[in-house]
């Protein structure tokens, strides 16, 4: 199974980025799809999740109304998009895929290798 996250850049506040995360070596459409981020110095964290199907999102309350998550399981990936960027959304993102769970790091048995997101002030 790979996980492979991709979008990550420098932005002002204020501003957008959009992740995508391409998954190969599993039934995608089996698994719950997550969005983590971790920041220096401090522990990984809830970001979004996204059901099976795509029909229920879920988001930690310091993004919400700010991040949309969205998946296409035709092909295989899952994105997040990010507005209204603040610098304390700096921080390492990594997708996760499980079969069960939501916003627990444990819940999701793979991976991605992250991709960092910095926003300057």
């Amino acid at each position: 199974v790979q996980l492979q996250a991709s979008g990550g850049g420098l932005m002002q506040a204020g501003g957008s980025l959009r992740l995508s995360c391409a998954a190969s070596g599993l039934t995608f459409s089996a698994y719950i799809m997550g969005w983590f981020r971790q920041a220096p110095g401090k522990e990984r964290e809830f970001v979004s999740a996204i059901s099976w199907g795509g029909a229920t999102t879920s988001y930690a309350d310091s993004v919400k109304g700010r991040f949309t998550i969205s998946r296409d399981n035709a092909k295989n990936t899952v994105s997040l998009q990010m507005n209204s960027l603040k610098p304390e959304d700096t921080a390492v993102y990594y997708c996760a895929a499980g079969r069960a769970g939501w916003s627990q790091s444990t819940e999701y048995a793979y991976w991605g290798q992250g991709t960092l997101v910095t926003v300057s002030a």
